[in-house]
């Protein structure tokens, strides 16, 4: 017993001397010589575009069109969360990618093949990388919601979509795709909406009012759904809606 307290007494003397030695140093550097604060800032940079890249993504390809007519799809049927989020993100991107391989190659060809070669700036890849995203935007831009943004900004008409500022280009490209997405969303309602009003009718006049209509209703609406093959249908309409750009 009285050997305890030694022992604890050791150890953390023992512990105090390990703790009192210094630590190594830890110095991170980025570059060197002159160029290590501009080397720091396209750290910087590189980290805000590929923190903003979702964004891009969502503002700048055809995923919102795309995502929001499957998610009506979706709340047309009532079947709640089936097809799951995964799936229906993961179909919007493998789409997206498929309409948008013509424009993604111009933009490898022309920007980052020349950029990683060492013949392009990293200000001029992004402004050649910036010419097929502005026509592919501008193709399914309505001109109505261009003009917007063109006169809330007091700038001059561009004579091209070249010299449409991309600050302007984008939002006006978002609320043009949310409109046609809204717009196919809604033609997709009016077959389902159609055969819950039937049910609905038809069991009241049956009297059974107390039975949820949904029940017997989504049987109908999903077979409806497979036998016209409505996923190909579906898949069918977004692509023909963005044509061959």
């Amino acid at each position: 017993m009285l050997a305890l307290p030694a022992m604890l007494a050791l150890s953390a003397s023992a512990a105090a001397a390990a703790y009192a030695e210094p630590l190594p140093g830890i110095d991170i550097s980025i570059g060197g010589g002159e160029s290590g604060g501009s080397s720091a800032i396209s750290l910087l940079l590189m980290i805000t575009v590929l923190t903003l890249a979702p964004s891009f993504l969502i503002l700048m390809t055809s995923f919102t069109r795309i995502v929001i007519v499957l998610g009506f799809v979706r709340t047309s049927l009532g079947t709640q969360q089936m097809p799951p989020n995964q799936v229906l993100i993961g179909l919007a991107l493998f789409l997206t990618l498929f309409i948008m391989s013509p424009t993604l190659s111009q933009v490898n060809e022309t920007a980052l093949q020349p950029y990683l070669k060492g013949e392009l700036t990293q200000t001029e890849a992004l402004q050649e990388a910036s010419v097929p995203m502005k026509k592919f935007m501008f193709q399914h831009t309505r001109e109505k919601d261009l003009l917007l943004f063109l006169d809330y900004s007091q700038a001059e008409k561009p004579e091209t979509y070249e010299d449409i500022p991309i600050t302007v280009l984008v939002p006006a490209y978002a609320i043009s795709e949310l409109k046609t997405a809204f717009q196919m969303g809604f033609m997709i309602f009016i077959p389902f909406l159609i055969i819950d009003m039937v049910v609905s009718s038809t069991l009241m006049a049956m009297g059974m009012m107390m039975l949820p209509p949904v029940m017997i209703s989504l049987p109908f609406k999903i077979l409806l759904f497979v036998l016209v093959d409505g996923w190909y249908l579906i898949v069918k309409s977004l692509l023909l809606s963005f044509g061959t750009s």
